[in-house]
């Protein structure tokens, strides 16, 4: 029987945490024109972009294939900076039973630490940790930083 497991990265960024939560908090339809090519497009399908409950549909590219991925913002912690996503359709889930992405960010000096946490349940024990999920929050993360600095 499979486990629920757990993946975390973090990141040091030179944003100001408050700025780089905001953006994900409330100008989350913007991520793809910052994320230089990984985030194709974003559409809100249900309720509005800053509610919890509201459903997005995402077209980004992976390891050089374009997927998709249908979360719901399920959990937001505005005092600690943290939001919760819970995916429920795309190709992320052809591999995963369920998957659920923790976003938290902790000012540091003068920019912040951006922590990542995957939960996940592997659909068969012959599926490979998430590690290119993995990379590639990491990479978003570092092109929306560099796009807020250059902002």
């Amino acid at each position: 029987m499979a486990q629920l497991k757990k993946m975390d990265c973090q990141i040091v960024i030179k944003t100001p945490a408050e700025k780089f939560y905001n953006t994900f908090r409330t100008k989350s339809h913007l991520i793809p024109k910052m994320s230089n090519g990984l985030m194709i497009d974003g559409k809100l399908l249900q309720g509005d972009w800053n509610t919890v409950g509201c459903v997005r549909l995402w077209s980004y590219v992976s390891e050089g294939k374009s997927e998709m991925v249908k979360e719901i913002l399920e959990n937001v912690d505005d005092e600690n900076k943290t939001m919760v996503f819970k995916m429920v359709e795309g190709q992320i889930l052809n591999y995963y039973k369920s998957w659920r992405s923790i976003f938290n960010i902790t000012p540091m000096g003068e920019g912040s630490l951006v922590k990542w946490t995957m939960e996940f349940e592997k659909q068969n024990e012959n599926i490979p940790d998430p590690d290119k999920y993995i990379s590639y929050m990491m990479c978003l993360t570092k092109n929306i930083d560099a796009y807020l600095l250059d902002a």
